[in-house]
């Protein structure tokens, strides 16, 4: 199977009380996700992660922590995906949609509803607010040097 590298951006409003969500278009119909999307070859996760919210939603962030590190197998593609998801913040830009063919809304949605489509536990409802997190780190190859 080929290892395919997800990286998802968990953005609030400013009172938190609401997340930002894409409604994708898929061959099956539209769908809610996180703003996010594949690492590229020679990129970090926090840079895909930084490039593919600019280019779902027009916005720059940057990262906070990482919020959860998942997995599943995709038989049908032949995939192992890990998905990366981090807490981050808006430092600027402006909400647009830059990718129409990909891309049918950008959204705030309440806590309640975007926990409906963030699939990170077989119960997710509440861990979002529970603001457990893990900071990110980007290891040099002399870190594990002596």
């Amino acid at each position: 199977m080929k290892r395919v590298d997800v990286t998802y951006m968990l953005l609030f409003d400013n009172l938190g009380e609401n997340v930002l969500m894409v409604k994708n278009k898929g061959k099956n119909g539209s769908y809610y996700t996180l703003p996010g999307g594949a690492v590229e070859p020679g990129e970090t996760l926090r840079e895909a992660a930084i490039r593919e919210v600019k280019e779902e939603t027009g916005l720059d962030v940057e990262i906070c922590d990482v919020f959860s590190v998942s997995e599943a197998f995709f038989e049908d593609r032949g995939h192992h995906a890990v998905f990366f998801t981090f807490r981050g913040k808006i430092t600027g830009g402006e909400i647009t949609i830059s990718m129409p063919e990909e891309i049918e809304e950008i959204t705030w949605m309440k806590l309640q509803n975007a926990e409906d489509y963030i699939h990170i536990t077989k119960d997710t409802k509440g861990l979002i607010k529970r603001n457990a997190s893990a900071p990110y780190l980007l290891r040099k190859r002399s870190d594990f040097t002596s």
